[in-house]
C-alpha cells in the first residue's frame, strides 16, 4: 500500500495498488457533512470535525480534484416532469465497451453498470411518459450494435434512495 498525502494535514490517506484511495476518519467525517448539506458552509463543517475552516476548504478542494466527491445538485425526477424510470437490463453479442459508450451517450440514460449474471448490462432511463420510454428503448437503446436483447423493468415506487454509502 502506498501512502499519498490528500491534505496538508499530519495524517496521509492512503491510496491501494489499483489506485483506490483510502479515506481517514476526518475526511470521511467532512464527506458526511457535505452529504447532510451540500452547501454547507466551511466554517461549519471545520467546527464539526475539529479543523480550521482554511483546512476544512483545502481537503474539500483535494477531494473534489481527486474524483472521491461532486457536490451537485439532485432533483425528484418527478417534479421537474420526468414521470416514467425504469432500469433496463441488456445483453450483448461481441465487445461490451461500444454498447457501454452508445448508451451512455443517450440523454435519457442516467446510469450504466456492467454486470455479472443474466445482462451484461443494467442501463436507468429517465423519461417524461411511456411514450417516451417505448422510443428510447425500442429506437436508441435496441438499435445500437451489439445490443442482443433487453428486459425493462419499470420503476412502480422509490423506496429508499441513499448517498451516505461511501462512509460507512
Amino acid at each position: 500500500m502506498t501512502v499519498m498525502p490528500l491534505h496538508d494535514d499530519p495524517e496521509p490517506v492512503a491510496v491501494d495498488p489499483p489506485g483506490r484511495i483510502v479515506l481517514d476518519e476526518v475526511s470521511k467525517k467532512i464527506i458526511e457533512q457535505l452529504q447532510q448539506d451540500g452547501r454547507r458552509p466551511y466554517a461549519s463543517i471545520a467546527a464539526a470535525v475539529g479543523l480550521s475552516e482554511a483546512a476544512v476548504r483545502q481537503r474539500v478542494q483535494r477531494l473534489l480534484r481527486a474524483g472521491v466527491v461532486q457536490i451537485v445538485a439532485v432533483t425528484n425526477p418527478l417534479h421537474v416532469g420526468f414521470t416514467r424510470q425504469a432500469m433496463v437490463g441488456i445483453r450483448v453479442d461481441g465487445p461490451i465497451d461500444p454498447v457501454v459508450a452508445a448508451v451512455s451517450a443517450l440523454d435519457e440514460v442516467s446510469y450504466v453498470v456492467v454486470t455479472a449474471g443474466s445482462f451484461d448490462l443494467l442501463v436507468e432511463v429517465v423519461c417524461t411518459d411511456d411514450e417516451h420510454l417505448l422510443r428510447v428503448i425500442n429506437h436508441h437503446l435496441r438499435a445500437v450494435d451489439g445490443v442482443r436483447s433487453t428486459e425493462t423493468f419499470v420503476y412502480l415506487d422509490l423506496s429508499k434512495q441513499t448517498y451516505t454509502w461511501g462512509t460507512r
